[in-house]
């Protein structure tokens, strides 16, 4: 009885992120891939802060990564935070729970030559190649995730004015601005290329594929490593680098965290600050430059 209860409850707690929250839907399966793994090592109900606590302390000594043993935390606290607001639990069990000692990695992202290079991997010689481009560009000139940049509808655009309509998580929406060389490709693309992709088919959204659908995660993934290859970037490239990339120069260029914590929609500066060492390397050129004893 105590496995088919926790189960009720998981599933009551995705739909209340599917509905209430808006969370997206990578969020909501991985929420569904912990609790499903939670409920088959725990056959205690109600649930106990005991039970948590060995459950999380299985997961350490399974040699578990600290950041995916981390997520499993949050998982598990954002569930029993539901059961207390829901009246199935009096009490959080997880309030005591804490996170794995993390090491802060420094965010990888491409220098100014190799995004350059990138940008000039696409040819302008078809339909799907101006579309390329125009991705690119776009992704860079707004660090956009992956996935909004797949969600970009053409009514989200205002290239007279130099912005686009962006969705993020929990359906959060935020205006970004796009530069110049991003208008350019994407005027080139409407007007040259999504026409013919589509081929009389209609699509909201703005980038396409031949199916007449959007371009997938998936699917954008692979260009993007094809590309690198053919701008000579030998390491393993993703969209969220470009992403790196963007919110690094910005910051290389003199812009605050919290500029780049709005353009980026990140709901705690907390997770900007990862760039500060860009911040902290600018400083020590200040102080070479400046000071009478460096």
């Amino acid at each position: 009885m105590s496995s088919a209860a926790l189960a009720v409850q998981v599933r009551c707690f995705l739909d209340f992120c599917r509905v209430e929250k808006g969370l997206a839907p990578n969020s909501i399966s991985a929420y569904r891939r912990d609790l499903e793994r939670f409920a088959a090592n725990t056959a205690v109900w109600p649930l106990t802060a005991e039970a948590l606590r060995t459950y999380v302390d299985g997961l350490t000594a399974s040699g578990m990564h600290p950041r995916t043993a981390a997520r499993h935390i949050t998982t598990l606290r954002n569930f029993s935070r539901f059961l207390v607001r829901e009246g199935v639990a009096t009490e959080d069990p997880s309030q005591f729970l804490s996170l794995p000692r993390q090491w802060v990695q420094l965010p990888k992202y491409l220098n100014s030559n190799e995004i350059e290079a990138l940008l000039a991997a696409p040819a302008p010689s078809s339909p799907e190649c101006l579309r390329d481009i125009a991705m690119l560009q776009l992704l860079y000139a707004t660090g956009l995730r992956v996935s909004e940049l797949c969600g970009v509808l053409t009514a989200d655009l205002d290239l007279d004015l130099g912005t686009a309509r962006v969705v993020g998580k929990g359906r959060k929406t935020r205006i970004v601005p796009v530069g110049s060389h991003a208008i350019a490709a994407l005027r080139a693309y409407l007007s040259g290329g999504r026409g013919q992709i589509l081929k009389g088919r209609i699509s909201p959204y703005l980038f396409v594929t031949r199916l007449g659908g959007c371009m997938t995660r998936q699917g954008f993934w692979k260009l993007l490593r094809g590309y690198g290859r053919k701008a000579g970037i030998r390491r393993k490239l993703t969209p969220h680098i470009l992403r790196h990339s963007f919110a690094t120069h910005l910051v290389e260029g003199g812009a605050d965290l919290r500029s780049v914590q709005v353009m980026l929609g990140h709901a705690d500066i907390g997770t900007t600050q990862i760039y500060t060492h860009v911040a902290r390397s600018r400083l020590r050129g200040t102080i070479d430059q400046h000071h009478p004893r460096a």
